[in-house]
């Protein structure tokens, strides 16, 4: 999906929701669970539910690896669903991958090969081993490295905000200018937490026409406002991710209606935005 066909997705449906698809098979309702498919049958009811106020979906793939290869078909399944639909979405690989330049190479494969499994538009990609690590995921017609660049969670205090002696940058705002020379606002956005939410200037005064991805908003307490406020563009250029609030607003029969409650409030709030 190219920039210009999400933008107009967005457009299209006043929402820059992303569902994550942390799909844990313990905590889905009773009657899925034990069931042959049951995490394919609990993600196509998600995403039945959702689609009309979603853009996107990212599924974390450590909740798919974990199962094994039985995880890894539930995944497929997935996406071979949402990419059968009419009603299309972007597609996120939630990954978190980064490694030297072959290795990259298989990674890339894996997840944006037209003819593999899953067939992404999307993977996240760590970029601590810097620029080869990261250059094989774009070598991909309109696919896209979301990069990590500010994130919400505790342990991001270690690394992200330590100063360069010489600029006196913090160590996310180095990442984002050296980053932007890998890539354009068409083929790299960056993960920034919505726990981050008034740091987004800091990240808009770097990367002002890129996408972010913004996971935070819900379960973890990160403001729709907030990151609106700091971070919306002229063409959006968010999405943001939530996952445990919508897709376990319920562990009953009724989770899927509960998912569209629960994604239809953060689409109203999002057109406003809009």
């Amino acid at each position: 999906m190219t920039r210009s066909e999400l933008i107009s997705l967005i457009r299209q449906r006043k929402s820059f929701l992303c569902v994550g698809l942390d799909t844990d098979s313990d905590k889905m309702p009773a009657h899925l669970q034990g069931q042959p498919d049951g995490v394919f049958q609990f993600n196509k009811a998600i995403i039945d539910a959702t689609i009309d106020y979603a853009v996107a979906y990212k599924p974390n793939i450590a909740f798919y690896e974990s199962m094994g290869i039985e995880g890894l078909v539930q995944l497929k399944k997935t996406m071979q669903y949402l990419q059968s639909l009419d009603k299309k979405a972007f597609t996120i690989a939630d990954a978190k991958r980064g490694d030297i330049g072959n290795t990259s190479q298989r990674y890339a494969r894996a997840f944006f090969d037209a003819s593999g499994d899953f067939n992404f538009d999307a993977v996240t990609v760590a970029p601590y081993m810097g620029e080869d690590s990261v250059l094989p995921f774009m070598g991909y017609p309109d696919k896209w490295v979301i990069l990590l660049a500010l994130t919400s969670n505790k342990g991001a205090a270690d690394f992200q905000f330590l100063r360069d002696a010489q600029s006196g940058k913090q160590l996310f705002e180095c990442v984002l200018e050296r980053a932007a020379q890998w890539g354009t606002p068409d083929n790299l956005m960056f993960v920034v937490g919505a726990t981050k939410a008034t740091m987004l200037s800091q990240v808009r005064a770097i990367a002002p026409r890129s996408f972010l991805l913004v996971p935070g908003v819900g379960a973890q307490g990160g403001s729709l406002e907030e990151v609106c406020r700091y971070g919306l563009t002229e063409d959006c250029g968010l999405l943001v991710n939530s996952s445990r609030g919508i897709i376990y607003a319920s562990n009953g029969t009724d989770f899927a209606d509960r998912a569209a409650e629960e994604a239809q409030k953060l689409q109203k709030q999002m057109s406003q935005y809009l």
